[in-house]
């Protein structure tokens, strides 16, 4: 079962929807983090979801946009109200739903913006799974998903509508936020041991080696999936992943 819900507080509306069993016995939660220009109705997050739910009645996955994704109010896309959404998820689903684990399965730019998180906050998961995270965010946004002339008119100070099936608003102010918050330059070795990072071998959005790399400079656990594209649109391919991130959540 699923349902949708949101989250008022700080002056934001933060929507959301989450998979369950019975909310009233969930003991753990699963957050799960979209990609640049993704939304709550994801059907990775679905699907995940689905496997999950099967095996552990006890569990739920919650699903929510970013700022100015999908359905949510706000216009632009601001770096730092991705990290105030995504705190106040984590804290909301601990009041909302009484869990006493919380996990995390993020991916691409849903992936940077947790890794972001954890550096500045402290991490609150027991395990966190990143599949294609995008560790160099600038440079996926400004040399994979921007084309044409996109980066030079934004560069002139212009708005400029970005993106895959859906578009978002990217402005020289969020380009200049990337930029500075390369996450790259910092240090994730003390969460090491509760990270995982899965990454495709055909990703033609993220590069491989930019995550392997960082994942080599932080002892993380790598897993490559041979002829993976960055979306895993391959049923297999993604079964893979939510296999692997099960298992390392144990559950």
């Amino acid at each position: 079962m699923n349902k949708y819900y949101e989250i008022n507080g700080k002056g934001n509306n933060i929507r959301c929807k989450v998979y369950y069993n019975d909310l009233n016995k969930a003991e753990q939660a699963v957050i799960f983090g979209t990609g640049f220009a993704g939304h709550k109705d994801n059907n990775a997050a679905k699907g995940f979801a689905e496997k999950l739910l099967s095996k552990h009645k006890n569990a739920i996955v919650v699903v929510f946009n970013w700022p100015s994704h999908g359905d949510d109010v706000k216009k632009k896309l601001v770096l730092e109200d991705c990290n105030i959404y995504l705190d106040q998820v984590i804290q909301d689903v601990k009041e909302r739903f009484h869990v006493e684990k919380l996990y995390a399965y993020s991916t691409s730019f849903g992936g940077y913006l947790f890794l972001k998180y954890i550096s500045e906050h402290g991490n609150p998961f027991e395990k966190i799974s990143l599949r294609c995270p995008a560790v160099n965010m600038y440079d996926v946004l400004t040399r994979t998903i921007m084309k044409n002339d996109e980066l030079d008119r934004i560069m002139k100070g212009k708005d400029v509508l970005v993106g895959f099936d859906r578009k978002i608003i990217v402005t020289k102010a969020l380009l200049d936020d990337l930029k500075e918050n390369d996450i790259r330059q910092r240090d994730y070795i003390e969460y090491a041991d509760n990270i995982l990072i899965m990454h495709g071998t055909k990703d033609e959005v993220v590069p491989i080696e930019d995550s392997k790399e960082f994942a080599e400079n932080n002892l993380i656990d790598f897993i490559t999936v041979e002829n993976a594209d960055h979306r895993f649109q391959n049923p297999n391919h993604m079964n893979l992943a939510n296999k692997y991130t099960m298992e390392f959540f144990d559950l």
